[in-house]
């Protein structure tokens, strides 16, 4: 399965103009052969805007209608993240619509990033779903999370093939994009796509450096520092080899590891 990702400067509070960039952007990826299409963190509203237009730009999953029609009218599967109203707050989002415009997966990001995320977001996810696309088997993690080990790990164990991240990585964490990412691919035997922000915004400097990682920690598709269109395909026949040369994931010893989700040592 061909796919893409938009690394971007996107548009910050104007939500009507970043549905519009997507279905230019949606429509360049599937002249180009693309079956799924991810941006970044917060791409609806953009990162760095602080809680009152968090709240101001927050929508239910409804609201997500404008994306399923550009979907299903390109035949594109699109994962974007976006601020969800839950109630009276507010969830760090991240949505999968496959080529009919329906919401396949629907993530709420579990691991909040300081007090930029704390301020604006009073929902954390507790799942990790996973849906099908392709024949691949997707599932969605938000930036801060694919720092920790455990919930790229969960989604490897649960079947995943293909993990997308959405994710607003700025300055200093470069280590981030050059080591985490292709490691992260490495040890869970999945293709990886980090599609993140560039340009400034509201006093963060975003690094670029989207990448698409494939089983064997590869780096398939990098980006740099401004506005680009990755692009990669997964191959079926390469990840079952990669996993037979090294079954890492079947000779985990999972006996050894329990004290690992009681201490914080």
């Amino acid at each position: 399965m061909k796919f893409a990702l938009y690394q971007g400067p996107g548009v910050i509070n104007n939500t009507d103009a970043a549905f519009s960039l997507m279905e230019a952007k949606a429509t360049e990826a599937r002249a180009n052969g693309a079956r799924l299409l991810l941006f970044p963190e917060m791409y609806l509203s953009g990162y760095n805007i602080g809680a009152a237009a968090a709240r101001r730009h927050a929508v239910t999953q409804a609201g997500l209608a404008p994306a399923q029609k550009i979907a299903q009218k390109l035949g594109i599967c699109l994962a974007f993240g976006y601020p969800e109203r839950v109630g009276d707050q507010i969830a760090n989002a991240a949505a999968l619509i496959d080529a009919t415009g329906t919401i396949l997966l629907n993530y709420r990001k579990t691991h909040l990033f300081g007090d930029l995320d704390r301020a604006m977001f009073g929902v954390t996810g507790q799942e990790f779903p996973l849906a099908t696309v392709g024949g691949a088997k997707l599932g969605l993690l938000i930036c801060y999370d694919i720092e920790f080990p455990e919930p790229a790990r969960r989604l490897a164990l649960a079947g995943a093939d293909l993990i997308l991240v959405p994710t607003a990585l700025m300055q200093p964490y470069d280590q981030v994009a050059r080591h985490i990412i292709p490691a992260r691919a490495f040890e869970n035997q999945v293709y990886l796509a980090h599609a993140n922000h560039s340009g400034t915004e509201n006093g963060l400097t975003y690094i670029g450096q989207s990448s698409i990682c494939g089983p064997n920690g590869a780096v398939l598709a990098l980006a740099r520092h401004g506005e680009e269109l990755l692009f990669a395909s997964t191959d079926p026949s390469h990840h079952a080899a990669i996993r037979r040369a090294d079954p890492l994931l079947t000779d985990r010893r999972p006996e050894l590891y329990a004290p690992l989700a009681t201490s914080r040592h």
